[in-house]
């Protein structure tokens, strides 16, 4: 994929302010709209479509914590990707088991406020966690060996999003 930091013309850092973010992603989706191109010869109209499509891309990587830590590391030259990384902590699956075992229960008793306290004690977490990698991300060089360090906490993340997603599924479903 193309750097998604050059594609928005952001600074390539883990604390980018959202929206800052969505206002460029905004200005540049505006600048390459294909109403803008609908006089313009075949190539430059497909030149700009394809444009338009890497900028959506790198809008949903940087919008995205983890998947704008994975951009970052990437650029440094750290591996990433599941298989690419250190196995995660038996106590953080451990744990991760358990919640989504408390998750299935308030499910199955249609428990709308359980669901939504086991989800801000995630979310809770998930705020701590990024709070760690943003200030590794700034205290490190963009070197791989010293971003490396980060890599746990971005595993912990993907385990306390994968949670919230399924807990905001479940919201959902008790909801309506």
């Amino acid at each position: 994929m193309i750097d998604p930091f050059q594609t928005l013309g952001v600074e390539a850092r883990f604390d980018l302010d959202p929206d800052d973010l969505a206002r460029r992603h905004r200005d540049l989706s505006r600048a390459l709209h294909p109403d803008r191109y609908a006089g313009a010869p075949a190539a430059e109209r497909r030149l700009s479509l394809s444009r338009a499509i890497e900028v959506n891309d790198a809008f949903r990587v940087l919008k995205d914590p983890s998947r704008r830590a994975e951009a970052l590391l990437r650029r440094a030259g750290v591996p990433v990707g599941e298989t690419a990384e250190p196995k995660p902590s038996p106590d953080l699956l451990m744990e991760m088991m358990e919640r989504r075992e408390e998750l299935g229960d308030a499910r199955r008793r249609k428990d709308l406020a359980a669901v939504r306290v086991l989800a801000e004690a995630i979310r809770g977490r998930e705020r701590e966690v990024l709070a760690s990698m943003g200030r590794q991300f700034a205290a490190s060089d963009p070197d791989a060996t010293k971003l490396a360090v980060v890599l746990p906490e971005l595993g912990e993340l993907r385990y306390l999003r994968r949670f919230l997603d399924e807990a905001s599924a479940i919201e959902e479903e008790l909801s309506s």
